[in-house]
């Protein structure tokens, strides 16, 4: 491998600051900040939304309510659609 070519790969912490959640993984990431986790010094990266707080992952989805679509759609054409 070429020398001074390849971003720098190490531990940072991911934090969610909508949920307040943190986590440990390894990445090239450029951060700014440093926050102690679980002891040790990190630099540390602010997520808006990670599986802690996306409605998917935590079974609070808001479904949209799409009742009456089809009605409205036969009711704006008449039953013409598909006629010429």
């Amino acid at each position: 491998m070429k020398k001074n070519i390849h971003p720098k790969y190490r531990e940072v912490v991911f934090t969610d600051v909508g949920a307040n959640h943190s986590f440990l993984t390894r990445s090239t990431v450029a951060c700014e900040t440093t926050v102690v986790f679980e002891g040790k010094e990190y630099p540390q990266y602010k997520l808006d939304i990670s599986s802690a707080s996306h409605p998917f992952f935590t079974g609070k989805m808001k479904f949209l309510d799409t009742t009456g679509r089809v009605e409205r759609f036969q009711k704006k054409y008449k039953g013409a659609y598909g006629k010429k």
